[in-house]
């Protein structure tokens, strides 16, 4: 196989020094063994095509045919299997297929993202251990080459090896954060030349991958990056790392994270960008933060790109957080602004409307400090109408709201009697309901 290896190197020299041809010095001997193997390939029969595929591959240029680099691999391939437990052969035979991989690029240059591709592959299918490194940059070199053809598998095992080399002590922290930088920025690339659930995933996958390494400590990320972010704060590219990295690391907690949301909001608003600081507001309780909550929802949810559905949920959410925060009467406006775009968040919007009257204090007399359980029953009835999912739980409330109606002699005094239309008004809040009276 070392006399193979050799003969390979002698090839291609020779028939780039003397220009012999497309087929070589000895072009009738070429051609026949090419014909010879080519037979036995065709029929599928791998091991018979082996002994005269080495003599076409010692006799003819790499010119002479890119199929005859292409069928040396997979005769390699095949073999490498046969010789797993072997490892001097095993070598041995590797090393040849990536003598044919080089060939092939040298010599195909127009077919030059596919064989990188495959060289990257089969780097990663037959590398043994201690080649973490030599194939962590081939895996690199490609993806520069690929770009957004990239193979995904290539831009995942990129991090992946970054990651091993870290364990092992041979690479630093920033080198995986730079890896993990690339690899994200790499497959975000292929997912917008051609969108497939496949890089979407694979995206989560490089996510959750650095996340999970533990490499970089949420203070680790900070010192790393805040005195880039001090010295140029306007940089998109470096604050969408910043909100990328953080956010796999689960470092959103921290005053750099949410620097770099609104940053990257203020140069290219969206109503992602101001949903996610809704979402950091949202979950802190000072007076200033929540205003900040509600203008960042409101944002998003007038943001012209979002669709109906997008905006449906944006209004339930908005009302849920609402309704946390003692707002009723805006939580009660964003939940019917959320069933009226949406059919899917229609029952539970109206669910939390008959939560928020059914857990309203009214002043008034008999009657009307009662009536807000009117108002809630028929917004229960309303969500297991629309929901069916909702409706066990929907009873059970109407039930409860039942023993607060007004006593029917009460409401006798005040002229009112089941069944009458009456109009609750109540802590600001206002709807027409019907009587309802315990007997």
């Amino acid at each position: 196989m070392k006399k193979l290896i050799f003969s390979l190197v002698l090839l291609f020299s020779a028939s780039v020094l003397f220009g012999q041809g497309k087929y070589g010095a000895d072009s009738a001997e070429c051609v026949k063994y090419l014909s010879f193997y080519t037979q036995y390939m065709k029929q599928g029969n791998i091991d018979e095509a082996a002994p005269s595929w080495r003599k076409a591959i010692s006799l003819c240029p790499p010119t002479a045919s890119q199929n005859m680099l292409l069928d040396g691999m997979k005769i390699m391939r095949k073999e490498i299997g046969k010789y797993k437990n072997n490892p001097i052969r095993k070598k041995e035979l590797v090393d040849s297929l990536m003598m044919l991989h080089n060939l092939r690029l040298e010599n195909y240059p127009k077919y030059r993202v596919t064989a990188q591709t495959n060289l990257a592959k089969d780097m990663i299918n037959y590398s043994e251990k201690g080649q973490e490194e030599s194939v962590y940059n081939v895996l690199g070199q490609t993806m520069d080459i690929t770009k957004e053809k990239t193979d995904i598998t290539v831009a995942v095992r990129y991090l992946h090896y970054a990651i091993e080399l870290y364990k092992n002590g041979t690479f630093t922290e920033e080198q995986v954060l730079e890896s993990f930088q690339k690899s994200v920025s790499v497959l975000e690339s292929v997912n917008e030349a051609k969108p497939s659930e496949s890089a979407a995933s694979a995206i989560q996958d490089v996510e959750n991958m650095f996340a999970q390494s533990g490499v970089a400590s949420c203070d680790g990320l900070v010192n790393l990056f805040e005195p880039r972010y001090v010295q140029t704060p306007d940089d998109k590219a470096l604050l969408q790392n910043i909100v990328s990295l953080f956010t796999a690391a689960n470092c959103t907690d921290s005053d750099l994270f949410r620097s770099a949301i609104e940053g990257l909001h203020k140069l290219d608003p969206s109503y992602n960008s101001a949903y996610l600081l809704y979402k950091l507001y949202a979950s802190s309780s000072s007076p200033e933060d929540i205003a900040k909550a509600k203008s960042y929802m409101k944002e998003a949810i007038d943001d012209e790109s979002s669709d109906a559905a997008t905006d449906g949920d944006y209004y339930f959410e908005y009302a849920t957080y609402c309704f946390k925060m003692g707002d009723n009467i805006e939580a009660i406006e964003a939940a019917k602004k959320s069933a009226a775009i949406s059919e899917a968040n229609a029952g539970k919007a109206y669910f939390l409307i008959g939560t928020i009257w059914g857990t309203t204090q009214c002043k008034g007399n008999e009657v009307e400090s009662r009536a807000q359980f009117w108002v809630a029953t028929d917004y229960m009835n309303k969500a297991k109408k629309l929901d069916p999912s909702l409706e066990a739980e929907a009873n059970k409330h109407i039930a409860n709201f039942a023993k607060y109606y007004p006593e029917q002699a009460n409401a006798f005094m005040y002229d009112i009697v089941d069944g009458d239309s009456f109009t609750v008004s109540c802590n600001g809040m206002r709807e027409t309901t019907t009587v309802r009276t315990s007997k």
